[in-house]
């Protein structure tokens, strides 16, 4: 099994090197990551349930697809990769923030990373690799926010930072 690394960064997103994925989730190192919503002419966003396979988070819903750039890849090419390899659909994605967040995920897992935000336009059926995602769903912001805060255990640690950030772009406010 190849190791698959991760790019550590400083505060500033400036690279300082690279670690192999796992240690870096046991030592809660910060590194670089990005979160992809698609929404739909509807306004909905796409939200997929981690498979219950993955090494942390199974089986809580997250935002469309997530990950890490490789060593050398860009972000935005990151993402690109991710969101075909995940959910099966290939579409322009546009940056929108940024931000760092500290998560304890439980099992000696801490998720301590520097998110890169993108969104994109997408009205089909994604085609999930089940090995990823067990199942999707098109959701109202207002409808996902709502039970984030009501249910926030059915969620990834990451989501409600990537919502929050989203709609207070979308109020016109940084």
């Amino acid at each position: 099994m190849m190791q698959e690394l991760v790019v550590l960064v400083d505060a500033e997103d400036h690279e300082v090197g690279t670690a192999e994925k796992l240690a870096v989730h046991r030592n809660g190192r910060l590194h670089r990551a990005f979160s992809v919503f698609l929404e739909d002419a509807h306004n909905r966003l796409l939200l997929q349930r981690r498979s219950s396979g993955k090494y942390h988070s199974a089986g809580l819903w997250s935002n469309t697809c997530c990950g890490h750039p490789r060593p050398g890849e860009s972000t935005a090419g990151a993402a690109r990769r991710r969101l075909r390899e995940e959910m099966g659909v290939e579409v322009d994605l546009a940056p929108v923030f940024t931000f760092t967040y500290r998560a304890e995920l439980g099992g000696g897992l801490v998720e301590h990373e520097l998110d890169h935000v993108f969104v994109g336009r997408f009205d089909g059926t994604p085609q999930p690799d089940p090995q990823e995602v067990s199942e999707w769903h098109w959701v109202t912001v207002a409808d996902l926010v709502a039970d984030l805060y009501a249910r926030p255990e059915r969620y990834s640690a990451w989501l409600k930072p990537v919502v929050e950030g989203m709609t207070t772009r979308r109020r016109g406010t940084t």
